[in-house]
């Protein structure tokens, strides 16, 4: 009999070599193409430890972007910004980082959170729920940061802090997937460059004093994203 000795020791690792060899290939393939032997492969088990873990393929899809994707997302985009008195200079500080180190192999592959829109959002209610859940987290915490911006008085109080993020995320996905088409380095550095030109646009007129923040209780725009 095949047993996964690596299973019966640490099974919390099994799953989350299984978790990170997915979203490798998924990110290399697509889900629907992800081939499952290459998985296995990559982690190291066995199809008996695969299945111990996830029932089915859409069952390990659904847990890379719950466990791998949102919490990338996360970290990359939502947390940078908590607490953030200038928002607007924290996500151009993203924006600046990525265009400087982007990596051949990030332009050839894309974004995994719009590729897997792209892909799966239409075919599988599964899949489009967790990714706008995703997104939808993403574009929530963007509000929120710009929100405290205004209450700060580093975000012009004209804007409106759902409206905005959700054009934000939307602007970042557009520019990573042109990008991916064009394979061009150049095309990002460009585009993301103009997007950060943007966003200084949302600062106040020079001259305009930065507040100590409000007591007054704001409207959470996280609730309308």
């Amino acid at each position: 009999m095949n047993i996964d000795l690596r299973t019966k020791r640490d099974p919390d690792k099994t799953r989350e070599a299984l978790l990170q060899a997915a979203f490798g290939e998924i990110h290399r393939s697509g889900f629907q193409a992800a081939s499952l032997e290459k998985i296995l492969s990559t982690a190291g088990v066995t199809k008996g430890a695969l299945y111990h873990h996830f029932p089915n393929k859409a069952a390990l899809g659904y847990a890379v972007v719950d466990e791998v994707i949102k919490p990338f997302i996360t970290e990359r985009w939502i947390r940078p910004l908590d607490g953030a008195n200038d928002p607007i200079q924290t996500i151009i500080d993203r924006l600046t980082d990525m265009a400087d180190h982007t990596t051949a192999a990030a332009i050839e592959l894309g974004c995994p959170l719009n590729n897997l829109m792209q892909e799966m959002s239409p075919v599988d209610e599964g899949f489009r729920q967790r990714l706008s859940a995703v997104g939808e987290a993403w574009q929530a915490g963007i509000a929120r940061a710009l929100a405290r911006g205004q209450g700060r008085g580093t975000v012009r109080d004209d804007i409106d802090p759902a409206k905005t993020a959700g054009f934000l995320c939307a602007a970042y996905e557009g520019i990573v997937g042109t990008a991916k088409n064009a394979q061009s380095a150049e095309l990002l550095r460009s585009n993301l460059e103009v997007l950060a030109e943007y966003l200084d646009g949302l600062r106040p007129p020079r001259g305009a004093s930065v507040r100590e923040p409000s007591t007054e209780r704001r409207a959470d725009p996280g609730l309308i994203v």
